[in-house]
């Protein structure tokens, strides 16, 4: 895709080949529709073959990073296979996409960041959170196993004990408990979120791209070795979204109601 074919996502260059990718569906917090979907695996494709591009920022418009998918558009998916396969080889594509981009992505995580959102977030090489942010993977909120990159990413991030305390209770996390347990690198007060970002991102361009690049080649291979346990949790998100509890997860949380999972009654 050309740059100008994104319909959800703005870009803007800034000197020495820093861009600037914001999401931008701000009055649905930044929900990831189908098309937005598209779009976050998409954009690393095309930023690999830019090669004014060197280091990508990427944030949210408005008031969060990204909510997660479109839960209007995920009801629709339940008990259809077609777009649930769709769905989890999308949710594949943006991890990988992100992965063999050799081209350093360093995350401004300016508000709340959920599902296909956290993914984006926590696969870019450096994740700068500000310090109020809220984050979780509830998955297992809505009745489906926490499929789109927690289980290959968070155990290596900040352990085992921790992924699985914060990935099977959906607890929410801000930016000061995600940077104590190591699952972003750095927190920052929101005023100074985007400046660290961007002066970051403008220290890195300063460097031998070449040896930069390799060097996140060579560290991005701690996640690939973790690759069939990503593609498991994609499976297993996809059948429970065959499930009556799924259904009901679904449908409560956008009645704004408690949900009596069919599992536990």
């Amino acid at each position: 895709m050309r740059y100008e074919e994104f319909q959800f996502l703005k870009f803007d260059r800034r000197p020495n080949g820093v861009l600037l990718v914001t999401i931008n569906r701000p009055e649905k917090l930044n929900a990831a529709n189908n098309v937005l979907h598209h779009e976050l695996a998409e954009v690393w494709l095309t930023v690999k073959t830019d090669p004014a591009v060197r280091v990508i920022v990427i944030t949210g418009a408005g008031r969060a990073f990204c909510v997660g998918g479109d839960l209007n558009d995920e009801v629709a998916k339940l008990g259809n296979i077609d777009p649930v396969i769709e769905m989890g080889e999308l949710a594949l594509r943006i991890v990988y996409n992100m992965l063999h981009l050799d081209k350093p992505i360093i995350s401004a995580i300016n508000g709340p960041a959920a599902g296909a959102g956290l993914a984006v977030a926590l696969t870019a090489d450096i994740s700068i959170i500000a310090e109020d942010a809220r984050i979780t993977d509830a998955h297992v909120n809505i009745g489906v196993a926490s499929g789109d990159h927690a289980v290959m990413h968070w155990p290596l991030y900040c352990g085992l004990p921790k992924a699985k305390l914060y990935l099977l209770t959906a607890d929410l996390l801000d930016g000061r408990e995600a940077e104590r347990i190591g699952l972003v690198s750095m927190c920052k007060p929101l005023s100074e979120l985007m400046d660290t970002a961007m002066d970051l991102a403008d220290r890195i361009a300063r460097k031998p791209q070449r040896a930069v690049q390799w060097t996140k080649r060579c560290l991005n291979h701690w996640l690939r070795q973790a690759a069939p346990i990503l593609d498991l949790s994609v499976a297993y998100e996809g059948l429970n979204f065959m499930e009556p509890d799924a259904k009901e997860g679904l449908e409560a949380f956008l009645q704004k109601r408690q949900p009596n999972f069919p599992s536990t009654r």
